[in-house]
């Protein structure tokens, strides 16, 4: 009578485990800490793109964890390929990462050639690089020095919605000053949206 019943508290142990609760991901690194490095795929496919590579050759990296049908990242859209653009310009490289899995790299390759995204755009399968980023949200800004120091963590700014009611652009903030030679006056901000879909 013992066998059936271990077995039994084994199945029922074993069921409670596989419909915990996620864990939570990591903390997010610290300002002026190292930020992880990472290789990831272009969602429409191609040559996988190394961060290490884009620090090389830019004054700063801003990446940005993003999402296809979250209101808030659609909010943000036309700001962020806007904003790409403008500080491309200025030696400033951007990077979106889609780490949800219900969002294929398909699907996520069309967003970004609609909302007119002309920088990487990259899948984060099994969000592996969202865990070691710490990111919970979309959209979630990391902004990284040419040595991989993270100088800016948080939102882009207050509201995804009307852009000319942005009275606080907490993202262009810390980049122009980042491009001054200036302290980024708030380099943590609360980054609010989507939570990301894990696995």
């Amino acid at each position: 009578m013992k066998t059936p019943r271990l077995a039994l508290a084994l199945l029922g142990a074993t069921l409670a485990l596989a419909c915990a609760a996620p864990a939570e991901p990591p903390a997010a690194p610290r300002i002026g800490s190292a930020a992880p490095d990472f290789t990831l795929p272009p969602a429409a496919g191609g040559e996988a793109i190394a961060l290490k590579d884009l620090l090389g050759r830019s004054k700063a990296v801003v990446v940005i964890f993003d999402a296809t049908k979250c209101p808030y990242a659609i909010g943000y859209k036309g700001r962020v390929a806007d904003m790409g653009k403008e500080y491309a310009a200025k030696g400033i490289a951007f990077v979106t990462i889609n780490s949800n899995k219900t969002e294929p790299a398909a699907e996520v390759a069309e967003d970004a050639k609609k909302n007119g995204f002309a920088f990487p755009v990259l899948k984060d399968e099994g969000n592996r690089v969202a865990d070691l980023y710490g990111a919970k949200k979309t959209p979630e800004v990391y902004v990284l020095s040419p040595a991989g120091t993270l100088l800016y963590h948080g939102r882009i700014d207050e509201t995804h919605e009307d852009p000319k009611n942005v009275t606080s652009p907490d993202l262009r903030n810390a980049l122009d000053a980042i491009l001054a030679g200036k302290p980024v006056p708030a380099a943590e901000t609360k980054a609010f949206g989507c939570t990301i879909k894990r696995v």
